[in-house]
């Protein structure tokens, strides 16, 4: 199975016990998440919503219309410096 196989097999149900877990920073059976899951449920979580959840229910929205200009504009510039370092990660 490859990671994409594997996001995709994500469900509503398994989406939102990942979301919780990484809220609660506990597993449902009370065990504490390690740095190494919280980080690779956010991945699967964010890959999930790419796919499922319109882009204003997905984690770390933000609502750039209602924000003051300076804030937007400062906003925008740091979303696309977040996206070369993205690319140039990938590369």
């Amino acid at each position: 199975m490859t990671l994409d196989d594997l996001i995709r097999s994500i469900n509503p149900e398994i989406y939102g016990n990942l979301k919780t877990a990484v809220e609660l920073g506990r597993w449902p059976n009370g065990v504490r998440l390690t740095k190494e899951q919280v980080n690779l449920c956010l991945e699967a979580i964010l890959h999930y919503e790419a796919n499922n959840v319109p882009e204003s229910e997905r984690v770390g929205f933000i609502d750039r219309e209602s924000m003051p200009e300076h804030k937007r504009k400062k906003a925008e510039q740091e979303e696309q410096l977040k996206r070369q370092i993205a690319v140039q990660n990938l590369q």
